[in-house]
Order: C-alpha cells, then structure tokens, then sequence
C-alpha cells in the first residue's frame, strides 16, 4: 500500500511539474512571438529568420528597461513594471509590423515549427533530468539561489547583498534578475523556477547553436562562393548545425576517452576533465547544466549567442539597424558576465575590420571606417550598462605574467579537436593552392627565395600562394583565431584577484577557454559541411580518412555527458521533481519550516542574524533560501566582491559574540548596530557556537515561530 501510494505521489508530482514547465515554456513562447517583427527586421535573411533568437530579443527588452528605471529609481521593480514593458515592446513591434509587413513572406513554417519542438524537447529533457536531482545545495547554488531571492524582494537596482547588508550586491546580477523576471511572469516558486531556467539555458545552447550555424553554412550557400550549387543546402545547413549543437550543449574534451581507455570507466570521475591541468579551471558548458551552479558564464549562453547571431547578420546584410541592438546585447552581456564584454567587442571590432578590407579603400579609409562603427557599438554597450558599472566595484585588479604554464601534451588533451578542426579547415582553404605553388617551385627553391634579400619577389610570392577566401569563410577563421588567442592568453597573462600563488591564472582561464568552447562548437559544424559537401573529389581518399578522424573525435567528445549525467543524477533513476528545496523536509525539516514561514510571512529584506561558515557548505542556508539579507553569509565570498576580507573577518566575530556573549547590553548593541530584527536559532548554530545564549535572545524578543530543531525570534 505504501509503495502504491509513492508512486501515485511521484506521477501526481511529475504532471504538476510537466504543467510548470509548459508554463515555463509558454512564457519564452509568447516573448518570441511579441519581438517576431523586430527579429525579422534584424535577422531576416536568415534561412529561419533567427527565429529561435526572438526569444532571447524578449528577454533582454522586457528587463533591460525594467532594470534601468529601477536603477535610476523611477520604478520600483514588480508585476507592474514588468507588464508596462512587456505591453510596451507588443506595442514596438506591432508598429514594425504595420510598416513592414513583407518580412512576414515566404516564413518557413516547417522550419520554424522543427526549431520550437527541438527547443521544447530540450527543455523538457533537461528539467526532467534536473528532477532527478534538483536540490539547491552545493558548489556555488546558494549564492546564485541567493541572488535571485534578493532580486524578487528588491524594489530598486543593485539588489541588496544578502550576505552582507546594507551593501549592494557586487557581482554580475543581470542573468538572474531575467530568471526573477520569469519567475514572477509566470507565478511559479524560486525554487522551481531556479531549475526551469537551468533547463532553458540548455535548451538556448541546443537549439541556438543549431540556428546560428546552420545559417553560417546556408549563408555560404547563398552567396556567390558557392561555386558547386548543392542540390540540397538546407541538409548541408541541418548537418552543420546538430554537429555544432551537440559539440556546444554536450560536448567534453579528449581528458574522457584517454582516462577510460587508460584506467577504466568505473574510476573515471567527471569533474577532472575540467581540472585536467594543475590548479586551473577549464570548464565549459554541459559540466555547467549538470552541476547547475545559475552563474553569469551560463546564464550569458544565449547572450553570447545573440550577439554572435547579431555580427553574423550584420557581416552578410550590412544593415545598419542591427549595431544598436548589438551595442545594448553587449552592455547586458558585460551585466551577466562581464568578463565577455572585451571578448565579444573584440571580435566585433575584427569583423568590422574584415568588412570594410574587404570592401577596399586605402588603409586610413578602412581604419576610419572601423573605428567609427566599432566605437558606435562600444559607446553604446557603455550607455546601456552605465547605471550599473558606476555602482560596481571591479574584481580585477590589473594584469599580471603567469609564473606557471601549461604542459604541451595537457593542451593537446584538451584542446586537440579543435586543433584539428583548426589544422584541416587551413588545409582546405589553402592546403591545395599552395601544394600546387610548391611543384612549380621547388621547396628548397621556395624556402631560399623566402630567405633571399629581393623584397619584391617574397611579395609576389605570397600574393600567389594566399588565395582569395570564401565571405563567410572569413567570418569562421575570425571566430577561430579568437578563440586560440583566448587559449593562449592564459599561458602568459592572468587578471588578478584575490586567488593567488598557484591558482592565480584559474579564473583567467575558466572565463577564456569556456567562450573558446562556444565559439569552437560552432565553427566546427560549419567546418564539417564545407568539407563534406565542398572538398574536390579529386580527395575522396583523403576526405574519408578526415571523416573517420573527425568521427572519432566527436564521439569521444559526446562520451562525456554518458558519465556525468550517470554519475551527478545517478542514472536518472529516482524522480525527486523539480522543487529544489524540497530535500530540507527530510535532512533539516526545522530548517525546512523556517524557511518556508518567513517566505510567506515575511515582506522586504528586514536583516535576520544566522551562523557564519565556510563557502560551499550548508550555512547561510536561511538568506540564501529566502533572500532575506544576513549579517554575514559566506564570508571569503564577499572577500572575492569586495576585494578585503577586513569587513568579513569583523563581521564573523560580532556574529558569534551576538549568539554566545553574556553580556546582554553587548548582544543587544551588536543587533541593534546591524539592524537585526530576526535571528535564527537551529542545528547550525548550536554547532558553531558551542555557547550560544537563547535566553538573551527571549529576553531581548520572542519566538514567533517553532519548526522544531530550528526556532525564529523576532527582536523588540
């Protein structure tokens, strides 16, 4: 009978979360559809008129308005402000369609009808994988569950710090108050909505990456580079895109297959791959969806994939129309994760380059020409993100030489695929014309002219040997040579923070490699098709060899997710759903049913007094949970935000003393001077503090409610 009614109770759960999550879905659903006119108008030459990025254009345009007149504190953030916004872009783009309604011809229905089911097929796959295991608890979670928490009890921008109050939050929030934004849109719990959007971002990876690069190849195609005429473009276009889709969502490195091969599958453990090289961070983006941390670099996934959707569009348009758009996604970007910022305007500033060689002039026209559109994007990326850059203060502090670099053979492993990728689509650009140039001239002859004094001859030379490249081709070396740059800096430069002695490059490298990542997958899947569908047939030997190369590569790869799934959600064998605090009721249900009072009780961000402990444990459970500011959370946390651990070391011991002194009048000042109004009293702090006095607190307030293990006070 029990075993009959747990599972009633499972599939009772599993239809309340597949209704939360068709929720979930119908809200991205509606904002694509609301920005359709304004997507068209900026991506309409894409083959699926950038369809699935409508979704991300509704996301950025509801909040970034939102945020900027809560930040100047015109509008106090809510329902209300989030509506008058949302109707404010339905009426924007209704306008657009009034006056260009020929953008709505010829739409690829079946296309765009494939793109929404794959993307809701992902997100439904990874939410139910996320309910296999779907606690808030771990690594960074609360810190990030924290943020959102604060968000939704905040009224104007930055949000409050939770762990250190009054301060604002100094961190990278703008990702997770879209998450709020949705949370509040669509009425579901945080602790829902926190693993919603987990599932969201892998379906943006997915099906975005798809999108982006399946337009890379079908811009080849349509272009007058297309020397061969492919009977069928748009399966070179699906080709290239689910390669570069399953490389970008659930791709790993060569470290999986060597290991197993090497040691056996049963020992493997999958976090290594991402610590492969001492005392560095090398992450990338389906380690991110398994350990579900919400942090900046994840959250700025469909960011990153809008602004390259963005440049792509604008390389084969030249629609002027699109570097506005583009300046604002960069300034929401810098606010997700701002380490992308000089990333992305980095490569902006390449293909604005590129554009305008390739259109001629001399060097002083091109330069102008650059630094004119690149300094109109960048002006822009500063306006839009200028209210929340002077409220932050930077965590860098400078550039420094790497004293430690990284083994060759540990490289190869991690980045051997894409050296290989890199390596073959040289070779297939300029492999057979210069092959051809050196039968001509032999190569000791070539090697000596090379070296010979007569300038004009090695010019000649090299005029003969460089071919003329495809248009879009160009566009994929851009991204190619970026992301060896962003490898390479790691091994010479890093940006200081507070890590230091051997793990000073770590986060340089984590934040680098991870766009690397991304920005190898989808250059790898337009690689792929242009081998395959434009390698002469004179190398149908050669071609084959290169496919079963490729063929073995990308299956090592895709290796990794078989691990890290089975291991971090056990096999997805037991349903657990998706409410991500609902593993309290049974580890802490004191905890549990403080919790959830003061979420229901509770209004605005009144400061709570609960024990201080070390990152990536259980404490700060209460304010992260809630959002309802702490005394002090993690401390060496608000170190790395704040760039001293001198207001975090005082805080701790004013923290202990407020619960073991026995001096009331100390306790008493202590709580006064931090605006405490409630203080938690559960198994934590009899923990942490062997001493702790609950008389003082009964004397100075009262309970005002009993979980059991855990009690809450409310001060006089």
């Amino acid at each position: 009978m029990h075993l009959f009614l747990s599972l009633k109770n499972t599939e009772l759960m599993m239809i309340n979360d597949f209704s939360l999550t068709f929720l979930w879905w119908g809200v991205f659903f509606v904002l694509g559809m609301i920005c359709l006119p304004l997507t068209f108008v900026l991506l309409g030459k894409f083959v699926d008129r950038g369809y699935i990025f409508a979704k991300v254009l509704g996301m950025i345009l509801v909040a970034y308005p939102v945020w900027l007149l809560g930040s100047i504190h015109v509008l106090p953030f809510g329902k209300i402000s989030i509506y008058l916004f949302l109707t404010v872009l339905f009426g924007v783009n209704l306008l657009i369609l009034t006056k260009k309604r020929d953008i709505f011809k010829k739409i690829p229905i079946k296309l765009l009808l494939f793109e929404e089911i794959l993307f809701l097929l992902c997100l439904f796959f990874w939410a139910y994988v996320r309910a296999t295991n779907p606690e808030i608890k771990g690594l960074e979670k609360f810190m990030d569950f924290g943020f959102v928490n604060s968000i939704l009890r905040t009224d104007f921008f930055p949000p409050r710090d939770m762990w250190m109050p009054p301060l604002p939050i100094n961190y990278y929030y703008f990702g997770h108050l879209i998450t709020a934004i949705l949370t509040i849109l669509t009425g579901i719990d945080s602790a829902i909505s926190y693993n919603l959007m987990l599932a969201v971002l892998f379906a943006f990876c997915f099906v975005g990456s798809f999108s982006l690069t399946m337009n890379l190849i079908m811009s080849f195609t349509k272009s007058g580079d297309d020397a061969n005429g492919l009977r069928s473009p748009i399966f070179a276009g699906f080709v290239s895109g689910l390669v570069s889709a399953f490389l970008c969502a659930l791709g790993g490195n060569l470290h999986t297959i060597i290991y197993v091969i090497k040691n056996g599958a049963e020992k493997y453990w999958f976090p290594d791959a991402t610590r492969y090289i001492p005392f560095t961070i090398h992450e990338f983006p389906i380690y991110s969806f398994v350990v579900s941390d919400l942090h900046g670099h994840v959250l700025d996934i469909p960011l990153v994939l809008l602004i390259l959707a963005l440049l792509l569009s604008f390389y084969t348009t030249r629609n002027k129309f699109i570097l506005p758009i583009l300046g604002l996604t960069l300034g929401c970007s810098y606010m997700t994760n701002a380490w992308n910022l000089p990333i992305y305007l980095l490569i902006s500033g390449i293909v604005f380059l590129y554009l305008n060689s390739h259109d001629g002039g001399n060097s002083y026209e091109v330069l102008t020409k650059t630094l004119k559109t690149f300094f109109f994007v960048f002006i822009i990326s500063v306006l839009a993100d200028l209210p929340f850059h002077l409220a932050f203060k930077q965590i860098a502090k400078g550039v420094a030489l790497v004293t430690a670099h990284s083994p060759l053979y540990q490289l190869l492993v991690l980045w051997g695929f894409p050296l290989f990728i890199t390596l073959s689509f040289i070779i297939f650009l300029f492999g057979e014309r210069i092959v051809s140039k050196l039968k001509k001239e032999s190569i000791v002859k070539g090697v000596a002219s090379f070296f010979g004094v007569n300038v004009q001859i090695i010019k000649e030379r090299a005029i003969n040997i460089y071919p003329k490249i495809a248009y879009i081709d160009g566009f994929v070396l851009i991204l190619l040579v970026v992301s060896w740059v962003l490898i390479i800096f790691p091994e010479l430069f890093y940006i200081k923070d507070i890590y230091i002695k051997e793990y000073h490059r770590a986060n340089t490298m984590f934040k680098f490699v991870y766009q690397s990542f991304i920005l190898f997958s989808l250059a790898s899947g337009y690689i792929v098709s242009r081998i395959l569908f434009y390698w002469g047939k004179r190398s149908k030997f050669w071609k084959k060899i290169w496919y079963l190369i490729f063929a073995l590569g990308f299956t090592s790869l895709l290796i990794y997710p078989y691990f890290t799934i089975n291991s971090f959600y056990n096999g997805l064998k037991i349903y657990k759903g998706l409410n991500g605090i609902s593993y309290l009721s049974t580890q802490n249900p004191g905890d549990y049913q403080v919790i959830l009072w003061m979420k229901k009780n509770i209004a605005g961000q009144p400061v709570i007094l609960e024990a201080v402990g070390d990152s990536y444990t259980d404490y700060a459970r209460i304010s992260a949970n809630t959002g309802i500011p702490t005394v002090l959370g993690w401390p060496v946390h608000e170190w790395l935000w704040r760039g001293s651990y001198d207001e975090a070391g005082k805080r701790t011991g004013e923290v202990a003393r407020m619960y073991e002194s026995d001096n009331l009048t100390e306790v008493k000042d202590l709580l006064n001077k931090y605006k405490v109004q409630y203080v938690v009293v559960g198994n934590l702090e009899r923990q942490k503090y062997k001493n702790i006095k609950n008389d003082n607190f009964q004397k100075l307030g009262k309970v005002i409610f009993d979980g059991g293990e855990t009690k809450l006070y409310k001060i006089n």
